[in-house]
Parts: structure tokens; sequence; C-alpha cells
């Protein structure tokens, strides 16, 4: 087999998740998207903007990251587990 630099790609295979929030943060999450568009020039729905709010957020937490590393099976590389947006449960 060959030896390649780039190893194998990880599962990028979408997952469609359903939440219920409260009135108050689906207001908020509006006017971040108002923001966004104010901001970048560019229209994105909340629900785009989601997943990219998710990963920020997983990737920001120093504890999780640290709790997750210590959880991980020998041989696992953090390349191959990173947050992509699209992990659920």
């Amino acid at each position: 087999m060959a030896d390649l630099k780039l190893g194998k790609l990880p599962d990028r295979t979408p997952s469609k998740m359903t939440i219920t929030v409260s009135a108050d943060l689906n207001q908020a999450l509006k006017d971040y998207a108002a923001l966004y568009r104010q901001t970048y020039g560019e229209s994105e729905t909340v629900a785009e903007l989601i997943p990219f709010m998710l990963a920020g957020f997983l990737e920001g937490d120093r504890a999780f990251a640290k709790a997750r590393k210590e959880s991980l099976p020998a041989g696992m590389s953090e390349k191959s587990r990173r947050v992509s947006g699209s992990d659920s449960e």
C-alpha cells in the first residue's frame, strides 16, 4: 500500500438535527444573522450559521478538548476527530 502524505479523510456525511429553542434565543439568533449580513454583506440563514457557531464554541472550550483528548482510544489522532460542524449525537 502506498505511503501517502495525506491520511484517509474523515467521514463528512452531514447529520440533520432538530432542536427547539426559547423565543429569546430564537430572536438572538435572528439578530446575529442580521448583524452577520450587515458586517459581511452576505445573507446567511440561522440554520446555515448554527453549525459554525457550535463548532467554534466546542473548539474554544479547553476543558472539553482536554477531556475529549484524554478519553481517546490509542492511535486515534486529533486530526481525525476534529469538530467539523456536522457532528451530532
